[in-house]
């Protein structure tokens, strides 16, 4: 059975936003290779229409190889939307959610042997507060961006986490690794 893994980026002071900084090559083949190894990404609509970004690499693609290689990823991975707008994604590897969250993930997580990725941070809060998050994978961006939303505003409950691994990436970001403890 897959785990269910909550991926994000954010700034030492808990900020999220894409804006705020750009990921390095050397994350962009982290993250790369993580996709490759899912066989899910469960996104937001809001996330969504962020992440169709990498569509137009695919026709158009960039310089750094290693953005290229990410949105090949993105593209081939098994992608679930939660919208209560959209009724069609526009991308064939995706689909319109038609179940309820938690219950998606239960059923993903019963029928299927890879890992199952979390890339919107409402989805991450609410999974969080449902007890259904398996792994925190949080890379900690060496800045502080002093304003910007910030990622646990919303939980409704106490997390309880164990630190098992962390990779320092060279451009001073670290990937923490956590397991969730208390679902």
């Amino acid at each position: 059975m897959g785990k269910i893994i909550a991926a994000y980026n954010l700034t030492l002071d808990g900020v999220i936003d894409h804006n705020v900084s750009t990921p390095s090559a050397e994350i962009h083949n982290y993250y790369t290779n993580l996709l490759d190894h899912s066989s899910y990404i469960l996104w937001g609509s809001t996330t969504y229409k962020l992440m169709r970004y990498w569509q137009g690499l695919l026709q158009s693609p960039a310089e750094a190889a290693t953005m290229n290689s990410f949105a090949q990823a993105i593209d081939k991975i098994a992608k679930i939307v939660f919208s209560n707008k959209d009724k069609t994604t526009g991308w064939d590897s995706a689909q319109i959610a038609d179940k309820s969250l938690a219950d998606t993930v239960l059923e993903l997580k019963s029928k299927n042997n890879g890992d199952i990725l979390i890339g919107s941070r409402s989805l991450i809060i609410q999974l969080l507060n449902l007890g259904l998050i398996d792994e925190l994978q949080l890379c900690m961006i060496p800045m502080i961006a002093a304003s910007g939303q910030t990622f646990f505003d919303k939980l409704s409950r106490e997390i309880k986490l164990d630190l098992w691994k962390t990779r320092q990436f060279e451009n001073g970001s670290i990937l923490l690794y956590y397991r969730v403890l208390n679902n």
